[in-house]
């Protein structure tokens, strides 16, 4: 099948893994260019205004915004279906995507993996113990609080697999790359049910691409994906000079 859709955004970052989530899930063929913002050259300022991850490319036409490109693809391929049916459910599922997406990215990207990954290999800056400290002694035990009250004892929220769930779970693939298990004594239903998304066949799918990226230096990331078999694009928008984004990571 001839891949109708690009995706630019690196296979590390939450925000793309949502959408490589729902492209997956849906049969949806694609290609990647898979850079981390902070190397993206000056065309890629042009396709993402903010310099933020990711960008889908469809032939002429570009979104930004994992949320957006998540929605646009549910209303361009409705089936499986990844929202409810029902009105309220479906904005609850926004909502717990949202929080996912705000809340659980200032804690797991900047408050841990920014600082104990990005941070220290690819500006050379030391971390900032007391920001890493406060993410997971203070911070992520609220979150973890608010996700046991709303969580399903099994199953997934709203029935069936969905966009919620795919956002949560993106968020906590990340949380064990550094090295931080949910206490399942705490919060049992919290750590059983990212068990059983991060179990699902488009997240280990994309989890052969993730672990070694995690092991290999941006400048050679591409090469190793290729090796794997990653749906790489012809031509990268990356470069080797890091630079920040206008905003925060996304």
């Amino acid at each position: 099948m001839t891949a109708s859709y690009h995706i630019i955004g690196n296979y590390l970052s939450p925000y793309v893994r949502k959408v490589l989530v729902v492209l997956e899930t849906k049969g949806l063929a694609y290609t990647i260019d898979p850079i981390a913002p902070f190397v993206g050259n000056d065309r890629f300022g042009e396709l993402s205004p903010l310099r933020r991850i990711p960008v889908l490319v469809e032939g002429d036409r570009v979104l930004n915004d994992s949320s957006v490109i998540c929605q646009y693809l549910e209303e361009r391929h409705p089936q499986p279906a990844l929202y409810p049916a029902d009105l309220w459910q479906r904005a609850q599922a926004r909502w717990l995507e949202e929080y996912a997406d705000s809340y659980l990215g200032d804690v797991v990207i900047w408050g841990m993996f920014y600082q104990k990954g990005v941070k220290r290999f690819l500006f050379g800056e030391a971390t900032n113990d007391a920001v890493v400290q406060r993410a997971r002694d203070e911070q992520m035990p609220i979150a973890l609080d608010y996700l046991e009250s709303q969580l399903p004892a099994d199953g997934f929220l709203f029935g069936e697999f969905g966009i919620a769930d795919i956002a949560i779970g993106s968020f906590f693939r990340n949380v064990a790359f550094v090295r931080y298990a949910v206490d399942a004594a705490r919060w049992p239903k919290t750590a059983a049910y990212v068990e059983r998304v991060l179990a699902r066949p488009a997240f280990t799918r994309l989890a052969a691409f993730e672990e070694p990226m995690l092991r290999t230096p941006i400048a050679e990331q591409r090469a190793v994906l290729a090796g794997l078999g990653a749906p790489l694009a012809a031509e990268t928008l990356g470069t080797n000079v890091a630079r920040r984004g206008l905003m925060r990571l996304e």
